[in-house]
């Protein structure tokens, strides 16, 4: 059990890492963030909080983002529309 934890305790660190800020002021007015931007940001979202709890480096949502496009890839991606809660809850 405790292996278990540490390696979880890892891969999360790992995920966590991933998980980058972008200084608005030096950000390209040109390339925000879309769709798939927002969707990866929805995925590492969860691991991101966790990151910015320590470290005021860490963003979860890009500011520097398209608009409607990147909220929903940004919904789909943290499992806010439905699709990530699963069977879980029922047996």
């Amino acid at each position: 059990m405790k292996k278990e934890i540490i390696i979880l305790m890892l891969l999360t660190l790992m995920v966590v890492a991933c998980a980058d800020v972008a200084i608005v002021d030096e950000c390209l007015p040109d390339n925000p963030y879309g769709f798939w931007g927002g969707l990866w940001h929805g995925i590492v979202a969860p691991l991101a909080w966790l990151g910015s709890l320590f470290s005021s480096d860490i963003a979860v949502y890009a500011v520097n983002n398209n608009g409607g496009w990147y909220d929903f890839g940004f919904l789909l991606g943290i499992g806010g529309l439905g699709f990530g809660g699963g069977s879980g809850g029922s047996k």
